[in-house]
């Protein structure tokens, strides 16, 4: 029997963490000692109370059957009251919160609600490769839309031609931005609420690095600007905050309509957060966030760390301002293919060519926070010895 993969399969890249794993363990097979600042996986732990409460939630009978799809009304209260808190924005937690297997579920899962074959879904590039991945699974069209360095790293929203917006039914905004760590503040955020409401575009906003900034300068939320909610969604997840990407769990709010559909997918294709995860969700989003200061604490000297090495091996980079991430430019005559294999081939060290984040991440390669401090130290350390 010869079994044939749906085009839909055929089409896709290779998956980028993927690839990278492939050549870090030829390496890792031949001894070599890899030091990996790939993937944005935190190395600091779960806070203790969020496990204590998970532990307690595990032994209930009630919490072994099947959860609600759209979330314990508890877990959207919860985070409801975590978005007035935060970014005073005030939530129905019934119509207006669902919770999400990590955000990459629900980013992955909204295409399926509205984007029909045919339909344009604007992309940043470079960008999550799931913003992508979603839109082809449902027949829709990638349209990207360039991030560059000139623009801060924000898409040039005047620059889609007319004909495009015509067709567009989503756009994708990430900010604080994977993989640029660019932050978008008030007025780049009302210029995409117009361009929505002129085009009739959804709005889909991954807020997932917006509690990981620096220098007391926090990030906005989509929906704190006039006109968001009757355009957007937004995505949160816990992984990146409170050190849970294991865990996966999640949530998006906003535009009542978007969240119902994204509900509507979840109801059909999944069977909801485990409800034990969730109650520690619960103890995350309203405990003490003295445990995210403290991790933020941590990320900025790692980033000083970095950029002091980066300078003195004659590399450029942008402070980051948000994310756990650096965003460096490649040496001149290096594609960022070729830096990252070099940095991998003669140090050992993973970094993340920014191609894998699409064509306009040419140029630049993306560094992770996550290992701690001495591994840290070392791999900068060997990168500086480079010969370039």
């Amino acid at each position: 029997m010869i079994i044939k993969k749906a085009q839909r399969i055929q089409e896709l890249p290779p998956y980028l963490f993927a690839e990278i794993d492939k050549k870090k363990n030829a390496l890792k097979a031949r001894g070599a000692d890899i030091i990996s600042l790939g993937i944005g996986d935190p190395d600091l732990p779960t806070p203790p109370h969020v496990i204590e409460r998970l532990c307690r939630a595990a032994g209930a009978p009630a919490n072994h059957r099947y959860p609600d799809y759209e979330g314990l009304p508890a877990f959207r209260r919860a985070a409801a009251e975590w978005y007035r808190s935060r970014f005073a924005v005030e939530l129905d937690p019934e119509r207006e919160v669902v919770s999400l297997i990590g955000s990459k579920e629900g980013i992955a899962h909204l295409p399926i609600a509205f984007v029909d074959p045919g339909d344009v879904v604007l992309c940043p590039d470079p960008g999550y490769p799931v913003y992508a991945v979603g839109t082809g699974f449902c027949g829709g069209v990638v349209y990207r839309m360039p991030l560059r360095g000139e623009n801060h790293f924000l898409p040039d929203l005047n620059a889609i031609p007319e004909a495009v917006a015509k067709r567009a039914k989503l756009m994708w905004l990430c900010y604080p931005n994977n993989p640029t760590s660019a932050v978008a503040g008030a007025e780049f955020f009302r210029s995409a609420i117009a361009f929505a409401q002129r085009h009739d575009v959804i709005v889909c906003h991954d807020a997932a690095y917006s509690e990981i900034y620096y220098d007391g300068e926090r990030p906005i939320s989509f929906l704190e600007v006039e006109g968001a909610r009757e355009v957007g969604i937004e995505f949160h997840s816990l992984s990146k905050t409170y050190n849970m990407t294991g865990w996966r769990i999640g949530f998006a709010v906003g535009n009542a309509d978007l969240v119902a559909g994204l509900g509507t997918v979840k109801t059909n294709v999944d069977s909801g957060v485990f409800q034990a995860v969730q109650e520690a969700g619960i103890a995350a989003l309203g405990g003490d966030q003295s445990c995210v200061e403290s991790c933020r604490q941590i990320y900025q000297r790692r980033r000083d760390l970095v950029m002091k090495a980066l300078g003195r091996a004659g590399l450029r980079a942008h402070p980051p301002k948000a994310t756990f991430y650096v965003w460096v430019q490649t040496p001149r005559g290096y594609s960022s293919a070729d830096f990252a294999t070099k940095v991998l081939e003669e140090t050992a060290v993973v970094i993340t060519p920014g191609t894998g984040f699409g064509p306009n991440g040419e140029g630049y390669v993306r560094l992770s926070l996550t290992v701690a401090d001495e591994r840290l130290a070392e791999a900068v350390e060997r990168i500086q010895g480079l010969r370039l």
